[in-house]
């Protein structure tokens, strides 16, 4: 019971960042979110009704299943691979990569007057149109 209510509070807590458009907040939900899965991993090989699987003299019937320890150090590793991943991606985020409400698209609009030194079909530069062109 514990079990289950530690995965639910984790993977509420990330869908909760998740809502945000900060990076950072995504990634930290991204982090909750892969920690609350492997939690859900763990419950599903049966902890509560099982012994270790070394070290006793249980029958082999009673062993935990290793399949599902298996499954979570293979989500660990990619989790964090990810999770390196993502960070490298904010680090390298430039100023004008800006994902929260307050940004504004500047696109011409055909009802008003068109700014000096643009054509009407222009769209605002951004890194990668610069690269592009």
């Amino acid at each position: 019971m514990t079990l289950s209510l530690s995965a639910g509070l984790l993977v509420a807590g990330a869908v909760y960042l998740f809502t945000k458009r900060e990076l950072l907040r995504v990634i930290l939900g991204f982090v909750l979110l892969g920690h609350g899965v492997n939690l859900i991993l763990m419950a599903s090989g049966g902890a509560d009704r099982r012994v270790e699987p070394f070290g006793s003299t249980a029958d082999p019937a009673g062993l935990a299943d290793p399949l599902p320890q298996a499954f979570v150090l293979t989500a660990i590793v990619i989790a964090f691979s990810i999770t390196i991943f993502l960070l490298a991606l904010a680090v390298t985020a430039g100023p004008d990569d800006n994902t929260t409400d307050s940004a504004k698209v500047n696109e011409p609009n055909s009802s008003t007057q068109d700014s000096p030194g643009r054509n009407p079909g222009d769209l605002p530069t951004t890194r990668w149109t610069r690269w592009t062109r």
